[in-house]
């Protein structure tokens, strides 16, 4: 499937997705699939949000990997930067670069900083997610352009681009180019093309469901006895449940 056909939402659909933060799109996401949650979707390793405080990011992922500690790939292609860039650009955002790094065993050199956060942002990438390293943390906030990263680092090395428009596998996920994103401080979730038509709707659902039940009962905890208080967590424990089953049309314990 291309990566325009993988392009479900409108762009007012990603905004309000932005509203959440990662985990509450993943209980929308968990009503609407039949997949394994432990074994498709979001990080399987630690992501470390160095932009926490930007909050979520959403868009579409274009790929590259980067192989800092390898001179020789500047030597291969010394066109291979805008040859990258082209293709960045010919791409639809918004857009979350997603760059896997050959060395992250042994990171010596990032390939973000100030000039790169700044060069995507114009072509309407949003941040990345790479299991390499940034530096330049201050200026590519200053940017707007949010990161996932394994760690900091000061140096660039000898970092070039070796592939792009290519699967790849970052904090045990693998991505597709156009795979549909959402990714904050607690890591980030990859969307299949035929589960984001719904997506939008269920996150929503499952937040106010939440709020229009359990949470409620819990905060009206003064003034009642424990027994009282573990029976309103009862029935409002029997009422999420039955609404996501009504809702998604779910059999069995939930």
């Amino acid at each position: 499937m291309s990566e325009l056909k993988n392009r479900i939402l409108a762009h007012s659909d990603l905004i309000q997705l932005k509203r959440w933060n990662t985990p509450t799109i993943y209980n929308g996401w968990e009503q609407i699939t039949n997949q394994n949650p432990a074994k498709d979707a979001f990080n399987l390793e630690e992501t470390r949000d160095f932009m926490p405080q930007m909050g979520p990011m959403v868009g579409y992922a274009v790929t590259l990997i980067i192989e800092p500690s390898n001179p020789q790939h500047k030597i291969s292609n010394p066109n291979a930067y805008m040859e990258y860039l082209h293709y960045v650009a010919n791409t639809p955002g918004p857009k979350i670069v997603v760059v896997q790094d050959l060395d992250k065993s042994s990171i010596i050199g990032s390939f973000w900083g100030e000039v790169n956060s700044n060069v995507h942002k114009s072509l309407a990438c949003v941040g990345t997610i790479t299991d390499g390293a940034v530096r330049d943390l201050d200026e590519m906030t200053n940017a707007g352009f949010k990161a996932l990263a394994k760690r900091l680092c000061v140096g660039h090395a000898y970092v070039s681009c070796v592939r792009w428009n290519c699967e790849v596998e970052v904090f045990g996920r693998k991505v597709q180019p156009g795979d549909l994103i959402h990714a904050d401080k607690h890591g980030f979730i990859v969307i299949a093309p035929e589960e984001q038509s719904r997506l939008l709707e269920a996150a929503r659902f499952m937040d106010a469901n939440e709020c229009n039940t359990i949470i409620p009962a819990a905060r009206d905890a003064a003034g009642h006895t424990s027994e009282e208080i573990l029976e309103s967590l009862r029935q409002n424990l029997q009422q999420f449940s039955e609404n996501v089953k009504e809702k998604f049309k779910r059999t069995g314990e939930f």
